[in-house]
């Protein structure tokens, strides 16, 4: 493996590849050396450093290491020069084939980012967020977005500064995280006691205490990196014997991946054993998480103490180096982290007022959206009878309609019918002025006379059907003239 694979890689937990088989010296009975487990279990794997840029760090990796000249380069390359970017300008000797596919690659993270960035500020402008635009560029610093088409030294550059200022944060960082969820474990502690009678916080109190006893309670951890430490590794997990403790025996044992350098997980396996001795998943008073940081307390130590040149990585020669020193021989006892707080009592103090104004501030927002709640309740009812004084017009506007409709046809009028409360109101209209029906304009007077007579019969009252005709009153201004007078033919266009 590489100093730049080293440098990328091994303590942002990038992908590491774990060997079938091991170099074992000759001198060494190989049939006592007895391999760590997970190089007899699972098969090599890779595994996720957490950056968004993960893949796209780990493939272009691969494929400058499939190029000789750039191969070369970085065995022969200080890794102070990796850092400053000069090992980047080998990028212009690379093959045609891997300078092609690192296009291939940039093409994708560029469309990848940018599918990414839309999406949240999409979700942002949804719900009415101000876009922090100063953060999403941030997203682009591992690469030059200002040429999305071709892998070029820039980008070579930006890709191995940006890997190491991540790995420069990435120890800080997860020890914050720590710090923040041991306050919040005790606060939670305190505020459980707050809801307990005296006597239930009494109990609590005598039950904490007992278990911080119960788990101080353990063997002697070696100092990690120590003589003692690692004999006992060879002895227990190794099965060697410890009298025959060889230091580049055990650096080729345990030098999981053959590279000649020790990386973050392969110090981290060295400490497996520690580590069980303090904590144990079945066990109420040992935490998981407290096991985890212990683990990074004991690697970031190692490397303070072993590596020499800052590369965070422990080669050979520098192991050779440490074995021989006084640190390595007759170490201090190590204090595990039962005693040392990882927080301070202002700390605790300063954590627990943010979080009473993180409260205070959710209670506010909480209280608006109940009062929101409450308005569009409001609102709903309003809507709610504004429908229901719309259907009620609907209905009467419905009833009226149905009032103002014409009778059935049995209740019309047909021909020259006079209605009943017409007739006792009104005089009948004289026959001579009534319109004369159609074909019957030329009719003469008699024949019109005899025609008429049986339908006025039919339109007068029950009580004059069976009056003569010529008994019948005539009406005013039409008496009849004396007998002795001569008959004068009827004028009907004549209006006195």
């Amino acid at each position: 493996m590489s100093y730049l694979k080293g440098l990328l890689t091994s303590c942002l937990v990038l992908a590491s590849v774990m060997s079938w088989a091991k170099a074992v010296p000759i001198s060494i009975d190989k049939t006592k050396v007895k391999l760590p487990e997970e190089t007899v279990k699972e098969p090599p794997q890779s595994v996720d450093t957490g950056l968004h840029y993960d893949r796209y760090l780990r493939e272009v990796i691969d494929f400058l290491e499939k190029d000789q000249h750039f191969r070369e380069k970085l065995h022969n390359t200080d890794m102070e020069d990796i850092k400053q970017g000069k090992l980047a300008k080998e990028l212009d000797f690379v093959s045609h084939h891997v300078r092609t596919k690192l296009d291939e690659l940039k093409r994708q993270e560029v469309s990848r980012l940018r599918t990414l960035i839309k999406a949240k500020q999409d979700i942002e402008g949804g719900n009415d967020i101000a876009v922090d635009h100063q953060a999403l560029l941030k997203q682009f610093e591992h690469l030059n977005h200002m040429n999305p088409h071709t892998f070029e030294v820039e980008d070579l550059d930006r890709l191995i500064k940006s890997a190491t200022k991540d790995l420069e944060n990435y120890d800080k960082e997860r020890h914050e995280e720590f710090k923040r969820y041991e306050m919040m474990k005790e606060h939670e502690r305190r505020e459980h006691l707050k809801t307990l009678d005296e006597e239930g916080r009494r109990k609590e109190e005598e039950h904490y205490e007992e278990m911080k006893k119960k788990h101080a309670d353990h063997p002697k951890v070696n100092h990690p990196g120590s003589k003692d430490q690692l004999k006992e590794v060879w002895e227990e997990a190794d099965g060697l014997d410890p009298e025959d403790f060889d230091p580049k025996t055990f650096f080729n044992l345990h030098d999981a991946n053959g590279d000649g350098f020790f990386d973050e997980q392969e110090l981290e396996a060295l400490f497996t054993k520690e580590l069980e001795k303090i904590y144990d998943p079945t066990n109420e008073e040992d935490d998981m998480v407290e096991m985890e940081e212990e683990r990074l307390r004991m690697r970031e130590h190692v490397m303070n103490e072993v590596d020499s040149n800052k590369d965070r990585l422990v080669s050979l020669d520098e192991f050779l180096v440490a074995t021989k020193k006084k640190e390595f021989l007759e170490p201090d006892s190590w204090e595990t982290l039962e005693q040392n707080q990882a927080y301070t009592d202002e700390e605790m103090r300063e954590f627990e007022e943010q979080l009473a104004r993180q409260e205070e501030d959710l209670n506010l927002k909480a209280a608006d959206l109940q009062k929101q709640r409450e308005d569009l309740e409001r609102q709903q009812e309003q809507l709610n009878a504004q429908k229901v004084e719309l259907q009620q017009a609907v209905e009467h506007m419905e009833r009226l309609k149905t009032q103002k409709d014409p009778p059935p046809p049995e209740m019309q009028l047909e021909g020259n019918a006079v209605p009943e409360s017409l007739g006792h109101d009104q005089p009948p209209v004289p026959p001579e002025h009534q319109p004369l029906p159609p074909g019957h304009q030329d009719i003469p007077l008699e024949q019109q006379q005899q025609h008429d007579a049986p339908q006025n019969q039919q339109d007068l009252g029950q009580e004059h059907q069976n009056i003569p005709q010529e008994n019948q009153p005539l009406p005013p201004g039409h008496n009849s003239p004396p007998h002795d007078s001569p008959q004068m033919p009827l004028d009907h266009n004549y209006v006195p």
